[in-house]
């Protein structure tokens, strides 16, 4: 049965219906020349009338037969395409839901394992700490995972869109690594800003603190170097703000790429379980990016070379104040 599973394909199937549907258009016009010029010779030969035989309506029934075909071909065709995208989706969701099940189960293990710990041995104060101390830590996981499934659902339904504040973006991510100096201890972060002066954006404060941790997160996390390292580079270019997160992190394939911002989607997880994470970092950022009328692209020169995440944002002049439609006000987050 493995032989012929090719045919049971919904590729397959497509493709074999459609040449089946313009084959039967085509034989059927050929068919009709064929009658017609038979017809037409008969005409000739016995001097008839030829209004009585060749009717130019035929011509129009052909041609609109014609074109309802092609409306057909491509109502299937949207269906196929429909339909692939469906499956797709359904697959990283079934991804999604394995990765995250064990981003879930395994601390909650974890938790179980050192409360039977402390309920069947006396530990001393040294080591009860230390438990504790790994509990905090399996606590926290659960906790982000959670709450990043609520801030997802917040993003998507727009509930940020009158938060805008007027934000120095230099001292906001100064702030932002300096606040959360304990989660990167062990990479270098370093933050370039050639400009040399403040360079304002106006952004929501809480989403610019998530796409920061998620960004700066992915960057330690992929990262077989063994001193992870992340460069914040502020580029202004005319109205515009680049902000450049650049990793020494195990790159991305070039085939992946265009991939990464997606829905569930993890890197070399099509049909396996091997990727970390929820798939849902990256996508987030992407929303964030476009809430606030910016754009997040990637690059990378290949597996083991590193990435670059640039986020663009409008940047604010002098006297130029958040856009009131998005419910921006003045102020300094």
């Amino acid at each position: 049965m493995n032989r012929f599973k090719w045919f049971y394909h919904p590729v397959f199937i497509f493709v074999f219906s459609i040449v089946a549907l313009a084959a039967s258009l085509a034989l059927y016009i050929y068919w009709y020349i064929e009658v017609s010029a038979g017809l037409k010779a008969v005409i000739e030969k016995y001097h008839l009338d030829p209004s009585q035989f060749l009717e130019v309506q035929t011509w129009v029934v052909i041609l609109v037969l014609s074109i309802l075909v092609a409306i057909i071909l491509a109502g299937v065709f949207l269906i196929f395409i429909y339909n692939q995208k469906t499956w797709q989706l359904y697959r990283m969701q079934r991804n999604f839901i394995n990765s995250f099940t064990h981003e879930l189960k395994t601390p909650v293990t974890s938790l179980k394992l050192y409360l039977e710990t402390f309920a069947k041995h006396e530990l001393p104060r040294e080591d009860r700490l230390k438990y504790v101390g790994f509990m905090i830590q399996d606590v926290e996981r659960l906790l982000d995972n959670i709450n990043r499934i609520l801030e997802l659902a917040k993003i998507e339904s727009g509930s940020y869109s009158k938060e805008f504040v007027e934000t120095d973006l230099v001292a906001a991510v100064e702030q932002f690594c300096r606040r959360n100096a304990d989660l990167f201890r062990n990479a270098e972060i370093r933050i370039h800003n050639p400009a040399g002066k403040p360079l304002r954006c106006s952004v929501i404060p809480l989403l610019l603190d998530m796409f920061l941790m998620n960004i700066l997160t992915n960057a330690v996390k992929y990262n077989k170097s063994g001193a992870p390292a992340v460069d914040i580079r502020f580029v202004p270019r005319g109205k515009e703000l680049h902000l450049r997160f650049e990793d020494n992190g195990i790159g991305i394939d070039r085939s992946e790429i265009r991939n990464i911002f997606k829905k569930f989607y993890q890197v070399g997880s099509t049909d396996n379980m091997t990727a970390k994470g929820s798939g849902l970092g990256l996508y987030m950022a992407q929303q964030i990016a476009k809430i606030h009328r910016g754009k997040l692209v990637a690059e990378s020169k290949g597996t083991g070379k590193g990435s670059v995440f640039t986020l663009t944002l409008p940047l604010l002049g002098p006297e130029e104040k958040p856009d009131e439609e998005t419910g921006g006000q003045r102020g300094q987050a």
